[in-house]
């Protein structure tokens, strides 16, 4: 990233920090609540037929569910070329959704259908269908619980191997729920996850669903990145604590990108 795209990143974002941030109707942050922005430090190419929906990195590889009906899937990805290594079809009826990993497993959500799927971390075989209560939209995990994301102000909190639901916690900033929240990444003790039809991404306390900041992903998709292709929203976020790597990308986007976070002056 260019020194003048960096300095246009961070004075957008400033602004935006010194107000009350509104994102789908609620307010979500204003000025008490600490912001971010980025920096990128490598670009990688991504599939533009891909509408990512979960995203996580494994042992030197990327793992993603992409959706939409008739072209959902799960893959394992060469991150540094894009190159799709192994895919699994999911059947036409299913919207696919986010993804985990579990053991040997993979762990998958639908968007509406109430039922998910366990594959081999190995082969990509269905091993198990299991079903849920109301949308699916995001999965991460803790080293206690798989984190269910739905599209609401919620996270759900899931035995990773019985797949029951243990517990919820309500997501807020300031008091205001925060909902939309969509693919989700566990990082360093927090929940990180997209708001779904923003540039945001909220850090949360996966204890007490405070928001303990957001990061702001303005400008990183440029029109250069983007030609040639029909993007849609930030959604994708993926780490990788063996080397403190956090990787982030979107729905029909041809790019990947590794960043650091930016905490900004407020």
């Amino acid at each position: 990233m260019s020194t003048e795209r960096v300095q246009m990143t961070l004075a957008r974002s400033m602004f935006c920090a010194s107000l009350v941030w509104i994102a789908t109707g609620t307010a979500y942050a204003d000025s008490t609540v600490p912001m971010y922005t980025y920096k990128i430090v490598h670009t990688y190419p991504h599939d533009p037929n891909a509408f990512t929906q979960g995203l996580f990195f494994l042992d030197g590889f990327l793992y993603e569910s992409t959706g939409l009906l008739g072209r959902s899937s799960i893959r394992k990805v060469r991150f540094e070329t894009g190159e799709v290594l192994q895919q699994k079809n999911l059947p036409p009826e299913y919207f696919g959704e986010g993804i985990v990993n579990s053991g040997k497993r993979i762990v998958s959500l639908t968007w509406r259908s109430q039922v998910g799927f366990v594959f081999s971390l190995d082969t990509f075989n269905q091993e198990k269908r299991w079903e849920y209560p109301g949308e699916g939209w995001g999965l991460t995990k803790n080293d206690k619980s798989l984190i269910m994301s739905d599209g609401t102000a919620e996270l759900r909190f899931l035995d990773p191997q019985t797949l029951k639901e243990q517990r919820r916690v309500k997501v807020s900033s300031q008091g205001k729920p925060v909902d939309q929240l969509n693919e989700l990444e566990w990082v360093k003790g927090e929940v990180f996850a997209n708001l779904w039809q923003t540039n945001l991404i909220a850090r949360i306390d996966p204890a007490t669903g405070k928001v303990n900041g957001f990061i702001d992903m303005t400008g990183i998709l440029t029109d250069g990145d983007s030609r040639g292709s029909h993007p849609d929203v930030l959604n994708g976020i993926a780490y990788d604590a063996a080397t403190d790597r956090l990787f982030v990308t979107g729905k029909l986007w041809p790019k990947l990108y590794e960043i650091q976070l930016v905490k900004m002056a407020q």
